[in-house]
């Protein structure tokens, strides 16, 4: 997991960043997240999320969104990211 976030932010992306701000939530890495990396490494596996998705992990982490509402979130964020 990389923080490589996109210059020109999507409106979902914005959103993300607002709520983040609006909530006093930065991401920071747990061991858990370091065991997640070493198990993705190990399987010889890429799984690379930019900062915007990382934000969305500790806004779910600390109890702002829900596990489906953070999805549909970075679903819309994907989709965004990709047209």
């Amino acid at each position: 997991m990389t923080d490589n976030a996109p210059k020109l932010l999507s409106e979902t992306g914005q959103i993300i960043m607002d709520l983040a701000e609006q909530n006093g939530v930065s991401y920071r890495p747990t061991s858990s997240d370091a065991w997640a990396q070493d198990v993705t490494r190990l399987a010889d596996d890429e799984v690379v999320l930019d900062g915007i998705e990382l934000l969305l992990i500790e806004l779910q982490r600390a109890g702002h969104l829900s596990r489906p509402a953070a999805l549909r979130l970075q679903l819309n964020y994907l989709r965004e990211a990709r047209s």
